[in-house]
């Protein structure tokens, strides 16, 4: 390999800043920290118990991810997502989860099929229950588990990122537990056509998903 230099020895546990930025995207994305609020920099040092040095490192790499925006005057601040960045989300989303639906169902067997039939269930206990933050969880392990079974990180990496995006944007956005329920119907007709093994109609159950959430996360919302 030539000059090698570069190579040393991994750490064995996660950096500092690498701890930071994972508690605060997790933070971001539960809705603890909303759009606008305005990070502090001590604060975030003395409550996360490190020094500033890992949480600049880590604020650095979020505003590279768009979760963070650096003002003139108001210091960092989290980001917010409006609407019409959201209709490009859901644009891709219909793209993307079509194709790893068509891929999905090529692939589904039965574990894939049990697997995505008890993320469903644990749904409707969640929706029974009026519980919002478990029902975001199984609905992206839902959405985790088609994009994983395609066989291609890429497709699965972009769904998470989808998925983030539109979880921050549900923050700030009222609850619709009414919704959900939808959203588990508009699953069953994804699971039906993986257990048929028919991937045209994944595809298009799949694309029906997003479109009509689409129509319920920016149209319907005022």
């Amino acid at each position: 390999m030539g000059d090698k230099s570069w190579a040393r020895p991994l750490p064995a546990v996660k950096s500092k800043a690498d701890l930071v930025y994972d508690h605060l995207r997790g933070a971001i994305a539960d809705g603890h920290l909303h759009p606008g609020e305005r990070l502090n920099m001590d604060e975030l040092a003395r409550t996360l118990g490190v020094s500033k040095i890992p949480i600049r490192e880590a604020v650095k790499r979020l505003e590279s991810d768009g979760l963070l925006t650096s003002r003139v005057h108001s210091g960092v601040v989290v980001s917010g997502v409006d609407k019409a960045e959201m209709r490009g989300v859901f644009l891709a989303r219909g793209a993307i989860e079509g194709l790893v639906a068509r891929l999905a169902a090529e692939q589904a067997d039965d574990k894939l099929i049990d697997s995505l039939a008890k993320a469903q269930q644990l749904m409707r206990e969640a929706l029974a229950e009026g519980a919002i933050d478990k029902l975001q969880q199984h609905n992206s392990e839902f959405h985790g588990l088609l994009a994983g079974a395609t066989g291609y990180r890429i497709l699965a990496e972009l769904t998470e990122q989808l998925l983030f995006t539109v979880r921050r944007y549900r923050m700030t956005t009222p609850d619709d537990v009414r919704n959900w329920g939808q959203v588990i119907e508009e699953h069953e007709t994804i699971l039906a056509a993986l257990r048929e093994k028919d991937p045209a109609a994944a595809e298009a159950a799949a694309q029906a998903h997003t479109a009509s959430q689409a129509g319920h996360e920016i149209d319907e919302q005022k």
